[in-house]
Formats: C-alpha cells, sequence, structure tokens
C-alpha cells in the first residue's frame, strides 16, 4: 500500500500564486496570464506564461500584452514576477512572431534596465527566446524538473548528430541543462525549495534592486570568468564587397574568428562597428568577446554604432549549454542597449535568426536588411525538428517588413535602385 505525505511540497506556480495573493487582471491570453499581488507589503505585478497550447510558446498575442506590461514596469519601477513554462516563440506563427518577440524582448530589456526588480520562475522547460527572458530577472528561480537551454533536446540532439531518444544523449543533455546543473553555474540560478524560501528570496531581489548599469557591467565580467582563458587570436583586417558599397567613404574593420570591430564614415558621420560575420552559429565565446567591445564601446565612444549581422542561428552544442549560452546571449544584448542613446542601428548582411537575431534586433532602434539578406526564425533543419516541416521561407522586404523583423531595405549599389 502506497502512502502520500502528510504536507506534499506545491508546485512553485502554485506557491507563486498563493505567497503573492495573485489576482488576475483580465482574461488569459492563449498561454499568458497577467496579475497583481504583493510580497510582504509590496506591490508586484505579476505575469504567468503556461504550457496550454503549442507547449507554452509565445505567439503574437502573448508578445504584444507583455510588451505593454514591460512598458508599465519600466515607468512604475514596481517589481515583476515572472513565471515561464514556455519553449520560445511560436515557430508556427513564422516570421509575425519572431517580430512581435523582438518587440517584447525590447520592451524586457529596457524595463529591466529602468531599475525594475525583475525576479524569474521557472517551470517545466524554458528554451529558446523564453531563456533569454529568463536571464533578465536578477534571479532564477527552478523547479525540480526543469530544463533551461536556448535550444531544446530535439534540437540538441540534431546537432549532435543523434536522437533525443538516445539514453546517452538524454543523459548528457540531462547532465547540462537541468535545474541541478544549472544551479552550480551561478550564483544567481536557484532551486525551489521551500514555499517560506520563496517570499523571502523575493523580497531579498526587491530590497537589492539597483538600476546602476555597473551590475551588468559586473555580471559580463564574472561571466568571462566562468569562461576561463580565451584563445587570442589575430584580428585581421576585414574586406568585403557589401561593406565596401555600404561604406562608400571608407571604413577600417578588423575581424577575428567572425566578430568584428572597426569604424567607418557613414552618410557622412564617423560610427563605430561591431558584429558577427561568416555564418557560424554564435557560441559562448564569441557572444562574449563581441559583449566586451560592446561594453568598451560604452565607457569610451560617444558616437553612433552600426551592428553587422551575418549568423543565421545560434550555436546547438552542448558544450556551449554547459556554460549557459542564453546568458552570454542576454548579457550581448544589454552592452548593445548600453549604446543605444547615441544611436544604434543593425543591418543584417547576409542570413539571421533566433536568438542571435533577437540579441542583435532588440536593443536597436532600427533594423536594416541589405538586399539578398534572409531573416528566419530559427533554420530549416531546426523548425522541421519541431513541427516537422520546414514552412519558413524566403521573403520579400515587404513581408520582413510587414512582419516587424525589419525596418529599412538597404539596396547599396547592388540593384538598380
Amino acid at each position: 500500500m502506497s502512502s502520500t505525505p502528510a504536507n506534499p511540497q506545491p508546485s512553485l506556480l502554485a506557491a507563486i500564486r498563493d505567497v503573492v495573493d495573485f489576482a488576475p487582471s483580465g482574461d488569459a491570453i492563449d498561454n499568458l496570464t497577467l496579475g497583481r499581488g504583493s510580497v510582504a507589503g509590496t506591490a508586484v505585478h505579476v505575469a504567468l506564461i503556461e504550457s496550454r497550447i503549442a507547449s507554452g510558446s509565445l505567439g503574437m498575442k502573448e508578445c504584444a500584452r507583455l510588451a505593454q506590461l514591460f512598458r508599465v514596469v519600466a515607468v512604475e519601477r514596481i517589481p515583476l514576477l515572472l513565471y515561464l513554462d514556455c519553449a520560445g516563440a511560436r515557430v508556427s506563427e513564422g516570421l509575425p512572431a519572431l517580430g512581435a518577440f523582438r518587440a517584447m524582448f525590447s520592451a524586457a530589456l529596457y524595463a529591466a534596465l529602468s531599475g525594475a526588480p525583475i525576479v524569474t520562475l521557472l517551470g517545466n522547460k524554458c528554451f529558446g527566446g523564453a531563456s533569454m527572458l529568463a536571464h533578465l530577472g536578477r534571479v532564477r528561480i527552478f523547479s525540480p524538473a526543469t530544463q533551461l537551454a536556448m535550444s531544446g533536446p530535439s534540437i540538441l540532439a540534431l546537432a549532435a548528430g543523434t536522437s533525443a531518444l538516445d539514453e546517452i544523449f538524454r543523459a548528457m543533455a540531462q547532465a547540462t541543462i537541468s535545474a541541478e546543473a544549472r544551479s552550480k553555474a551561478s550564483g544567481e540560478n536557484l532551486l525551489f525549495e521551500v514555499q517560506a524560501g520563496l517570499s523571502a528570496t523575493v523580497t531579498k531581489v526587491i530590497e537589492a534592486a539597483a538600476s546602476e548599469p555597473a551590475y551588468y557591467v559586473a555580471r559580463h565580467h564574472r561571466l568571462g570568468e566562468r569562461l576561463g582563458k580565451l584563445n587570442d587570436g589575430s584580428w585581421d583586417r576585414l574586406q568585403r564587397r557589401d561593406l565596401e558599397r555600404l561604406f562608400p567613404q571608407g571604413y577600417n574593420v578588423l575581424e577575428r574568428d567572425g566578430v568584428v570591430a572597426g569604424e567607418a564614415t557613414h552618410e557622412g558621420t564617423s560610427i563605430s562597428i561591431l558584429g558577427i560575420v561568416g555564418g557560424k552559429p554564435l557560441g559562448v565565446a564569441r557572444a562574449w568577446t563581441l559583449a566586451d567591445r560592446a561594453w568598451g564601446l560604452a565607457e569610451s565612444e560617444i558616437r553612433p554604432t552600426m551592428l553587422l549581422l551575418d549568423c543565421d542561428s545560434h550555436s546547438a552544442k552542448l558544450d556551449d549549454e554547459k556554460l549557459v549560452l542564453s546568458e552570454y546571449l542576454c548579457d550581448l544584448s544589454f552592452a548593445f542597449a548600453s549604446l543605444k542613446n547615441r544611436g544604434l542601428t543593425t543591418s543584417i548582411l547576409g542570413k539571421a535568426g533566433g536568438g542571435v537575431y533577437v540579441a542583435f534586433a532588440a536593443p536597436a532602434q532600427r533594423v536594416a536588411l541589405v538586399h539578398g539578406a534572409h531573416i528566419q526564425v530559427l533554420p530549416g533543419t531546426a523548425i522541421a525538428s519541431i513541427l516537422g516541416e520546414n514552412i519558413d521561407s524566403r521573403s520579400e522586404f515587404e513581408d520582413y517588413r510587414n512582419a516587424g523583423v525589419a525596418d529599412e531595405a538597404l539596396r547599396i549599389g547592388l540593384v538598380p535602385e
């Protein structure tokens, strides 16, 4: 005869509702429920993203409503509790979902930078863009069964050349992306244990939150320490036909392993250049190197910056996930956002997609697309592994504009104007 504990531990979601005395505001919007509550006498906003449809993914309607909430949080600086049981952007909605996620993540990024305390609380899954959202919080509280990664198990298995059902791979993935593994990666990743501890943790974050950018710079340096010693290769002069046409008044850009940095004259103005080119998926080392350059510009330069992007995806390697790739992409977004006030644009030279697109596009004031370049939700093989078919195809510029993923077309002399 089996027995159950007299006082079973409630789920994290149930604990949130109880601890904050959650009161919903209006009806649920697909996977999203918004509301208010209080913790130790402090009013809080609450956003719950549950896995009700499409693996808890965020579609256009959820993103639009979340963007409104983040803008309110940025102005009011009232603490936000964000619960995520979410597979990321809803790939079945195609480019419009990516455009909506771009706008929402931009609002979320600047809400975090406003100094509003954000605590993220995680359900069973937190993949893709949702894992980047999770790292906007000052702390992350994991459920026992949480898996957090930029890529879900099926995509990680595809990249490793195996099946997500393979027992050896499943063990390796669990040892990499589980709640226990993530709790060892950072002191800001906490395991949910007891309900009383949840209230104390949230209260501590609210009291300790600060708006100064020094917090995010310090976090960047901690991520560098996590990486250890990087391979110091040489920086070489980058010469590309598209750059010659984009900057006919001259440019001086250096490149190392796809990371680019330099300066150019654009429409008569001296600008800084940063970016990723070459198409190789973006992993933790190159993301940190580029973020380091961006944080350096934020401290030393006052001129506008243009971000160059030719990279269709983040890395799906377990080695990058072991170091928590989501946190490095979020750090990259914060670094780019630190440059916005002096003028920040993103120019897509080739392919762009996934978390890399979000990291480059969300902080920018404008996204420009060179004629012939291509934006996709995820690479076709990744979409096929999720949906069973590749629904993404090359689009015309007006499709990109209407979807909200690009704002301006750049022909740069490649075709007649």
